[in-house]
């Protein structure tokens, strides 16, 4: 089996450690999760992340693990991202860059010493066994999220076509520019007088995904299970399953169930699960001086070195109409902000028109959440909705956030 482990770093990347451990973030075309799944051939039977989120539940995703790890587990940092292709089966080590990346534990490791957020793959690498080194990357950072997304996307593409036996679409079908090809899994529809550019990289569409007429893909692109584009122009995306899409999209990410169903820019920016933007919310992804972005953290703001960064957006934020978000913002889990431009970084549950914000109150950001989960048919546990009512006071009462 395989326990996913959020190390010191991965347990700050905000807005998203808020509420969800890494390994179900989406990195390229897969969640971490799936990505270990599809490398090592086995299941995540669970994770370890910060205490905050041991009441976390999502779908497929494992809960957090109880009691201790017994033998033959693989251990995984999910800041890890291998490139998908069979593991060696002989292998009790995993690297990335001469970093242990994955361990299979040869003894038994205790729960309360994975607690420790600087407990180190290195601890509990078995003293005999043979170490298989990984091409892929690492993720240091959160923004490293979008700094790699073109070439993991470009990498995952064509290797995950192939596991799912999704076969390429032919000129005659469809209008495609460029030398890569464009995947389509079983019951994907592309309706006429839609676009594929691949003259930089593939297009993957998933089972039940909708590509609307008057749409332009340009690869690499991922577009996810019942998730649906809706013209304009989307360009080198990871769109999770269960998606709306509308309006000029570039280099972004979206979790899964998440909706911008209208006009307006967004680029290089994540959504995380259940972000609802309002009709013509713009981001802004390059400064006027064309330098480099800065970008909120958990231990100040950072230059991140990157030209170009839009939004971060943690679960269930919302935006209202005509939103306008700087370059490089942080927008907290479960804010609801609208009318003015936000400043660069909004604490979770903020509401309000403009800064200073006040607090979503707790009851009544689980009755929006149960509304728009609802329309998907996705249904909150009493379990889940009692974790929302204390992530909600353990949120509003973080220091490491300004309220304004």
């Amino acid at each position: 089996m395989i326990v996913l482990y959020d190390d010191a770093p991965a347990r700050r990347f905000e807005p998203f450690a808020t509420t969800r451990p890494l390994g179900e973030m989406r990195v390229g075309a897969l969640l971490q999760r799936e990505r270990w799944q599809y490398l090592l051939g086995a299941a995540a039977q669970g994770f370890v992340s910060s205490p905050h989120l041991d009441g976390f539940e999502e779908g497929e995703a494992p809960p957090r693990i109880h009691g201790e790890l017994p033998v033959n587990t693989w251990l995984v940092n999910t800041r890890a991202v291998p490139v998908l292709q069979t593991a060696s089966s002989i292998a009790s080590v995993m690297a990335i860059d001469h970093r242990v990346a994955a361990v299979r534990l040869a003894a038994p490791v205790p729960l309360e010493q994975l607690r420790d957020a600087q407990f180190s793959l290195e601890d509990v690498m078995p003293s005999t066994g043979s170490m298989a080194n990984l091409p892929g990357i690492w993720l240091d950072e959160v923004w490293d999220l979008i700094s790699h997304l073109q070439t993991v996307l470009s990498s995952d593409i064509p290797l995950l076509a192939a596991r799912l036996g999704a076969a390429p679409l032919s000129a005659t079908d469809t209008t495609i520019l460029g030398p890569h090809p464009v995947f389509a899994e079983d019951g994907a529809i592309v309706e006429p007088h839609t676009v594929f550019d691949t003259s930089n990289g593939p297009v993957l569409l998933r089972a039940g995904s909708v590509v609307q007429a008057f749409t332009r893909i340009v690869g690499p692109c991922y577009v996810g299970r019942q998730s649906t584009v809706m013209g304009d122009r989307i360009a080198g995306c990871a769109i999770g399953d269960v998606c709306r899409v509308h309006g000029e999209v570039s280099a972004s990410i979206f979790v899964g169930h998440a909706n911008k169903g209208h006009d307006g820019f967004v680029g290089h920016s994540v959504l995380g699960r259940w972000v609802n933007l309002g009709a013509g919310t713009i981001t802004s992804n390059l400064k006027n001086t064309y330098g480099t972005v800065s970008l909120w953290t958990p231990d100040g703001v950072r230059d991140t070195k990157l030209q170009f960064l839009g939004t971060l957006f943690g679960d269930h934020a919302k935006t209202g109409i005509g939103l306008r978000l700087t370059t490089g913002c942080v927008v907290g889990a479960g804010a609801n902000v609208f009318d003015a431009m936000p400043p660069k970084a909004v604490a979770p549950f903020s509401w309000g028109s403009e800064a200073p914000y006040g607090v979503f109150a707790a009851d009544k950001f689980v009755e929006a959440a149960e509304r728009m989960m609802g329309r998907r048919q996705v249904y909150m546990s009493p379990t889940a909705r009692a974790w929302y009512q204390q992530l909600h006071s353990m949120a509003v009462g973080d220091a490491r956030w300004t309220r304004r």
